[in-house]
């Protein structure tokens, strides 16, 4: 019998600075089974931006017509304008087989995780606080209000973690794309993720017997 797999949502979370965004667009560089999750808008497009590339650019209207009709896996308000994953192009991907990847952050994911009981839950780390605040300083585009803002918000991402079913140390860039990789492949073969495969084995057994 040979099993047939629908993708898996996989949600990314990790401290800012982790490098979450470099891993995310290293994964979907080398392996040709990953969609990066496009993200619905009701900010204007900025230069060189395209209509559902880097997002889907859409009217407060329209935006809250698919809140009213549960077309969002999740959503939030930043700044006068909302941003949401849409449900139809994440579902789409996955009947097609694709392993969506979205990358939220804690209180999202965990939303995700109960619409989708299904999806992979990930959490990047680097490999010790000092990395992080070095790559934070290293960036020299934040003000050191900025950083120390991201280290206490760090520490209290750092109280939901144990909710994720994975960590990835973000140390070595290609190992730590490798490793991401297989644990998601794995994560195709647990039970949950494979009911109707189950169902079908139960059948043909009792169809023998």
């Amino acid at each position: 019998m040979k099993m047939k797999h629908k993708g898996i949502l996989i949600v990314v979370s990790g401290f800012s600075g982790a490098g979450k965004g470099t891993l995310m667009k290293q994964l979907v560089h080398t392996y040709d089974n990953y969609a990066l999750s496009v993200s619905m808008t009701t900010r204007a497009p900025r230069p060189g931006e395209e209509e559902g590339k880097e997002h889907f650019f859409v009217s407060k209207d329209v935006f809250e017509d698919n809140i009213q009709q549960d077309g969002l896996i999740e959503y939030a308000q930043y700044c006068d304008n909302y941003y949401g994953t849409p449900r139809e192009y994440v579902e789409r991907q996955l009947e097609k087989g694709k392993d969506v990847i979205l990358e939220i952050e804690i209180q999202g994911a965990l939303k995700v995780k109960e619409k989708f009981p299904t999806a992979l839950l990930m959490f990047v780390m680097p490999p010790n606080a000092t990395e992080l605040k070095k790559r934070l300083e290293g960036r020299g585009t934040e003000s050191k209000e900025v950083i120390a803002k991201r280290l206490r918000r760090a520490s209290e991402e750092a109280e939901g973690i144990e909710k994720y079913d994975f960590i990835v140390i973000n140390d070595k860039l290609e190992e730590c794309v490798r490793q991401m990789h297989s644990l998601i492949q794995a994560a195709h073969f647990t039970p949950d993720r494979n009911g109707e495969m189950i169902d079908n084995m139960r059948k043909e057994l009792e169809e023998l017997n």
